[in-house]
């Protein structure tokens, strides 16, 4: 099998009846994520970056913390423990696969 290439891609959909849409899917572990406390306005943030494209997550109109934003917050932590949990879990499969099946 040849290696996979990493690759990040980003769509723009736009519709007359409807706002436009942007779409960023990131495929590549070239990928860096931060985040901190933004010190002049003091907000979260959380950045997403790869070399083709960048995603940064605030507060809602980069203004205080609001409930709505503790969901996100909690929405994103989970979604990435889930994340997290099945890489773990599909590379420990993968290489137990490799250890028994090596190539040749």
């Amino acid at each position: 099998m040849s290696e996979r290439k990493p690759y990040t891609y980003v769509t723009l959909s736009m519709d007359t009846d409807s706002a436009p849409h942007v779409g960023v899917s990131f495929h590549t572990s070239r990928l860096k994520a931060r985040a901190g406390l933004l010190l002049s306005n003091p907000r979260p943030y959380l950045d997403f970056a790869s070399p083709e494209a960048n995603v940064h997550i605030s507060t809602t109109g980069a203004g205080p913390v609001t409930d709505a934003d503790l969901s996100t917050a909690r929405e994103i932590f989970t979604a990435a423990a889930r994340y997290l949990a099945d890489c773990e879990q599909l590379h420990s499969e993968q290489a137990d696969k490799d250890a028994t099946h090596p190539a040749t």
